[in-house]
């Protein structure tokens, strides 16, 4: 390349503080078109080779190229953003105790027995247990699962009771379907959400909690009561439920149940506008119910019965045989509830063995009505023949001490009908 003559290098620079002088300066009106806005220089009105492709292609292609060009941190974040909120508030809340919740006390007492108590938390409320006394204020702001301390020095473990639990602790007027029987009606009855059921005898409102559940919020249950007395406490103890569900949780309980103060045999009118997906019937004389609630039934719906005693069960399946009711008996069953208790014994000389306990029914109350069979297994050393010697865990013998005590006991039976063809001659079951 040849160099420059002087003359043409003063050009040059001269050129050069001309444009640079008129960059400094501010633009004149020369510099703008007849519109008003400023022309763009000519790299910016270029096009990326990426972007003269995609013009020439056709719009469904033209679409696929740009997908292709998103880097993937961005296609991820609009993605994120497209979502809905309701994505980010589902699930529980797992924050700290508030005031209107229901907290649940465990108190630790002799023979490894436990103690449970419920409580609807308020700032000025105090909780009253064996070990002592804790304020509310003291426990709101805690997290579940905690293990506080009152002024004598007991502990109590703090957390949120869930529904069985709530169901045995809440106020209650007549007796309670056990959750145990009641987990065994709902697989009978097969509910899925959005079903219609119907429960007679609502009772302190046991029933009507789980049927809520198992429904959802599409659902509906309608519970009929004759005792004015247990209508209005089975009202109560769900509405309490509802309300401290909903400071606890993100999700609402539904709102699906129809508490209705009324006698199920005469409520004939009333079941011609419905149509029941299944029947639980919680009363003393269900062979009533049952010429009412069939014909509401649907073809091959499930009616699940809760009773006493076996006496009760035969007075059924003879009211179906004599009336021609169109329900089959499938099966009839009782339900047992035994819970374990694996505890260390200590004998003289600090010889410790394994015991074992067994208690059969044990949520059910000590009252007249029930009495309870106790059965309690130990596995205790004979010490005598030990005493001072040196031995391994497997050379000590085992005797096992059987303890029973039996009184009176009040079964419950669960028995299952199925709505379908008449039969001439029912023969259901051998009681």
């Amino acid at each position: 390349m040849r160099p420059l003559c002087p003359r043409s290098m003063r050009a040059w620079r001269a050129l050069r503080r001309a444009a640079s002088s008129s960059s400094s300066s501010p633009p004149s009106s020369s510099s703008f078109p007849a519109d008003g806005k400023p022309r763009r220089r000519a790299w910016e009105a270029s096009l990326s080779p990426l972007e003269r492709v995609r013009r020439l292609l056709p719009p469904e292609e033209a679409a696929a190229v740009a997908r292709c060009a998103t880097p993937p941190e961005e296609e991820a974040a609009a993605v994120v953003a497209s979502r809905p909120a309701v994505f980010e508030a589902a699930g529980p809340r797992s924050g700290a105790f508030r005031a209107g919740e229901l907290a649940l006390a465990e108190v630790r007492r002799k023979h490894d027995a436990t103690l449970k108590l419920l409580c609807r938390l308020a700032a000025e409320a105090v909780l009253s247990s064996p070990g002592g006394v804790l304020p509310h204020r003291d426990i709101i702001g805690q997290l579940p699962g905690q293990v506080l301390r009152t002024p004598d020095g007991k502990r109590l473990l703090l957390r949120r009771p869930s529904l069985d639990e709530y169901v045995l602790l809440m106020p209650r007027g007549p007796t309670i379907a056990y959750p145990k029987d009641i987990s065994a009606l709902l697989m009978m009855m097969d509910i899925h959400p959005g079903d219609t059921v119907l429960e007679t005898g609502s009772g302190s409102g046991a029933m009507s909690l789980f049927l809520s559940r198992a429904v959802g919020p599409k659902g509906r249950v309608l519970s009929y009561e004759i005792r004015e007395d247990h209508h209005r406490l089975a009202k109560k103890n769900y509405r309490h439920w509802r309300s401290a569900w909903a400071i606890g949780h993100v999700d609402e309980w539904p709102d699906n149940v129809e508490f209705i103060l009324k006698d199920i045999s005469t409520a004939a009118a009333d079941m011609k506008s419905v149509t029941l997906d299944a029947v639980v019937l919680d009363m003393l004389n269900p062979q009533c119910a049952l010429p009412v609630v069939h014909t509401s039934l649907k073809q091959g719906g499930v009616c699940a019965v809760y009773l006493a005693n076996i006496t009760q069960v035969i007075d059924l399946l003879d009211r179906i045989r004599i009336c021609k009711l169109p329900f089959l008996c499938e099966r009839i069953i009782e339900v047992t509830h035994r819970s374990w208790s694996v505890l260390p014994a200590k004998l003289k000389h600090y010889k410790s063995s394994q015991m074992v306990e067994t208690q059969e029914n044990i949520e059910e109350p000590h009252e007249n009505e029930y009495e309870e069979v106790h059965i309690q297994h130990e596995a205790v050393l004979k010490e005598s023949k030990y005493n001072g010697k040196d031995f391994t865990a497997d050379d000590i013998p085992y005797c096992c001490t059987l303890i029973i005590q039996c009184k009176k006991k009040l079964w419950f039976c669960l028995g299952k009908l199925r709505i379908g063809k008449v039969l001439d001659s029912l023969d259901l079951c051998q009681v």
